[in-house]
């Protein structure tokens, strides 16, 4: 602990909101007045809970951890899994389940909330679980394993979600909702009756305005659900979401002030009853609201920790509006949703085809937006939302179908309700602040960084405020990669001399020439060292294999889903010994060879070609691996044949250039042994067929890819990945990854996932037809490129060390011996010689 400090802050939880307090404390007190404990309950620091459903695919407890590094110090301390016991107010102590006893000068309690579980007999039956901790989903996670069937009882927010969550494992999945129709508190009959529609033809069964009456034991652990009004239905689980309760007996047991329906009673400024204590989050009940969502609890923490430092801060009622992504279905709510404000006028536009549904509500005379809802297209979510509580500038349906002009915004509208973020915010901080992105304007404001709904806001006031980003590839075109791309393959230019003639200017960079490179080998333009496009390549492409760091090469040849026959390994084995290679087994499943030297490359590549192995393109931006498991074939857990399917996905991909290397991976089963979600395009292996994700990456800013589609059959699956890759290869940016594409995506659209199953699979663009040609082209006229190379004595005269001496290695590569295998020799550091005047030396 500090010893400067001389004031005392005890935490009591570290949910998101806790911790949120946490740094909203620090931030606030420069001269590190205040020492602060926190103690929580669960065994790990805070995580978020908004994406807990994403643990259950593959995202880590730390990837979810939403405590940043350097939070905790000696002036601020974090103690996990001690829960509190009592709070002593006379005292100002607070004594853990443990037994530790903490003073404190200023308390404040971030307890939550837990499940809502119905007082239906059985609830507490084996296999009735709750959806809440990392620890719940783990225990779901191993029960979903054998369940088969589950149901989930509450069709709210929460419900669905659990509902994904239990559909990602593999389970065949009923909803029960006691309300007429789903998500009740967020949408209204018609939205609810159109995501209704949405979740069912995702095959989940969805059962409304139905009351579960009782819970019964079967044998071999199976449950019946005996309803009110309904046939029974048996199940393997049972998951309750059916809303949420205050966390506040430790409040009660100190004689603080509770609601008659729970929750800790605090003032505008987030205090109870007792002066020194405040209460934020889920289990505070603020002008007699409890707020289920993290922004209001987000706005409470910032309160609380200004008052605590002694400001002045107030919490008034806070904007509810949500936009979420359920099941894949885009819903949004804001406002006034359901129309309650006396002679409310409401504006309906329903696409039961399209599967969307709007509603806009306005005053009785037209003139203001009061709220509205959006199913299946929420895209004007963020523009909608800001228009509440002001004056009409657009008729109700232009509003619905085009959204207003963000310039109508004043700056008191707020763009980001997560972050509490005004227009006027954000335009200060590109004016006065000089931020002139995304990125910059999310670091100064913090905008956009919960949800990511109001990104395409903020891109456009980017724009209205004279904000222009460059899309120019170089100094050399001033067309973007995409729009070069675009040019090359309508007016068939196959030579960079000629493209740079007429489409740019001067003689070229190493960006320009690389990406039209790039562009011609997705064209199918002929092998890459041909004529004028050997030019064009950097040093990997030019030599086919990848340049180490004491300027020998690697060796990759390809093997299909990392399967490899006794023959040919040891085809391998014989190269790597008679070359004196050193050999290394990768994570993406192939046998790296190292320390070639260029004028080697050929005679070794003969050998591999002529024992039938290709080129890995491990030096290109192309298709690198499809990492697989050995799915049903081998494994007890199986359920589809991942390896089959990953080598006909890799041997129909091989070659295909692109704006970065491409990885893919296929698993057999929801344990996820080849980590596809962590690839460009993953496959998961289901019960009725394949998960495809899409936009993942490894590197230094990992990303999980995201699912797409669910239960493919195998021509449907290639048919999405071909068109997948197609669009992306048009359309990226130089040296863009999937996942970066696919988060522009999001910025330009709203919703990328969204928008490219629009173009990829209702064919919204009408391009599929040509996206399908290309790739067909791509897969009917592939061939090896070191195949050709060997044929081509033109091409094998590049693979020497010296121009002027073909016949001569390089003297200068250097090896050693290190655990029976060679490794560069380390660069002596002998003194450089250097020429000119004669300094003297002085002696000291």
């Amino acid at each position: 602990m500090s010893q400067d400090a001389t004031h005392r802050l005890v935490v009591v939880g570290n949910g998101m909101v806790g911790q949120r307090l946490v740094e909203a404390v620090r931030e606030r007190d420069v001269d590190r007045r205040w020492r602060i404990t926190v103690l929580g309950e669960e065994p790990r620091p805070a995580y978020d809970r908004v994406a807990l459903t994403s643990y259950l695919t593959g995202t880590s407890e730390e990837e979810l951890c939403v405590v940043p590094d350097g939070c905790y110090d000696d002036g601020c301390v974090l103690h996990v899994g001690e829960a509190v016991a009592s709070i002593d107010r006379h005292a100002k102590t607070v004594t853990t389940a443990a037994g530790r006893v903490v003073g404190y000068d200023a308390l404040v309690l971030a307890t939550g909330s837990s499940p809502f579980v119905p007082p239906v007999p059985g609830a507490d039956l084996d296999g009735c679980f709750v959806y809440r901790t990392i620890d719940d989903l783990d225990a779901i996670r191993e029960r979903a394993g054998v369940a088969g069937t589950g149901v989930v009882i509450g069709g709210g927010l929460l419900g669905l979600e659990a509902a994904n969550a239990l559909r990602s494992l593999g389970v065949d999945t009923h909803v029960v909702e006691f309300a007429p129709r789903l998500m009740p508190a967020q949408v209204d009959q018609g939205g609810g009756e159109m995501l209704r529609r949405k979740v069912e033809d995702l095959g989940l069964s969805v059962h409304t305005g139905t009351a579960t009456e009782r819970i019964e034991q079967l044998d071999g652990g199976r449950l019946r659900l005996v309803f009110a009004d309904a046939d029974p239905i048996e199940v393997g689980m049972v998951v309750f979401s059916a809303g949420i309760r205050p966390r506040d007996q430790l409040a009660r047991d100190a004689g603080l002030d509770v609601g008659e329906r729970g929750g800790i009673v605090v003032d505008d400024g987030c205090r109870t009853s007792d002066p020194a204590i405040w209460a934020v989050g889920e289990c505070a009940l603020a002008g007699g609201k409890i707020y289920g969502l993290v922004a209001p609890g987000y706005e409470m923490a910032e309160v609380a920790a200004d008052r605590v430092v002694g400001g002045a801060a107030v919490f008034t009622e806070c904007d509810t509006s949500a936009k979420l992504k359920l099941l894949g279905v885009d819903v949004a709510s804001f406002g006034d949703a359901h129309g309650a404000a006396a002679g409310a006028l409401e504006v309906v536009y329903a696409d039961p085809v399209g599967g969307v549904y709007k509603k806009l509500v306005v005053t009785d005379d037209a003139s203001t937006v009061l709220g509205g809802v959006l199913v299946g297209d929420a895209s004007l979510y963020a523009a909608l939302r800001t228009m509440v509580g002001r004056p009409l500038q657009d008729a109700p349906e232009q509003l619905l179908m085009a959204g207003p002009a963000a310039s109508g915004l004043d700056d008191t509208a707020q763009v980001c309700s997560c972050q509490n973020v005004s227009a006027g915010a954000i335009r200060s901080a590109i004016g006065d602040e000089g931020c002139c992105d995304v990125a910059s304007v999310k670091a100064c404001t913090k905008a956009g960084t919960v949800c990511g709904s109001c990104v395409p806001l903020i891109k456009t006031l980017l724009a209205q405020s004279g904000v222009e980003a460059s899309t120019a590839l170089c100094e050399h075109f001033d067309l973007s990669r995409a729009e070069l791309f675009d040019v090359i393959r309508a007016t068939g230019i196959r030579t960079f001399s000629e493209i740079i003639t007429r489409h740019g200017r001067g003689r070229g960079c190493d960006i320009c020439k690389p990406a039209v490179a790039s562009i011609l080998a997705s064209l199918g333009s002929g092998h890459i060292l041909d004529g004028e496009q050997a030019a064009l390549q950097d040093t990997n492409d030019r030599f086919l294999a990848n340049i180490q760091r004491n300027g020998t090469y690697s060796v990759v040849p390809r093997v299909p889903g990392g399967e490899l026959t006794p023959e040919k390994l040891i085809v391998i084995g014989e190269v790597a010994r008679d070359f004196g290679l050193y050999t290394k087994i990768t994570g993406g499943q192939r046998i790296d060879m190292f320390g070639a030297r260029v004028d080697q490359l050929p005679a070794i590549w003969r050998r591999l070609v002529d024992a039938g192995f290709e080129s890995g393109h491990a030096y290109g931006k192309a298709l690198r691996t499809v990492k697989s498991c050995v799915g049903s074939t081998w494994c007890r857990f199986g359920v589809q044949d991942s390896t089959s399917l990953a080598i006909m996905l890799e041997l129909r991909y091989r070659g295909l250039r692109s704006p970065h290397k491409i990885k893919a991976g296929v698993s057999g089963c929801a344990r996820e042994c080849a980590e596809a979600r962590g690839k460009d395009f993953g496959v998961i292996a289901s019960e009725t067929g394949w998960n495809l994700y899409l936009g993942g990456n490894g590197g230094f800013t990992p990303r999980h890819a995201e699912l797409f589609a669910s239960d493919l059959g195998s021509d449907e699956l290639v048919r999405l990945i071909d068109r997948f890759l197609m669009f992306y290869i048009r359309t990226a940016d130089r040296l863009q990854r999937t996942s970066a594409w696919l988060e522009a995506l999001n910025d330009e659209h709203g919703d990328g996932l969204g928008y490219l199953r629009r173009v990829i699979v209702d064919d919204e663009l009408g391009i599929c037809g040509d996206l399908d040609a290309a790739m067909y082209a791509h897969v009917d006229t592939y061939a090896d490129e070191w195949a050709a190379v060997l044929e081509d004595e033109e091409k094998l005269s590049r693979f020497v060390s010296f121009v002027n001496a073909p016949d001569v290695p390089d003297p200068s590569i250097q090896f050693v011996t290190e655990r029976d295998q060679i490794r560069p020799a380390d660069q002596p550091a002998d003194p450089v010689p250097i020429a000119g005047p004669t300094l003297e030396v002085m002696r000291r």
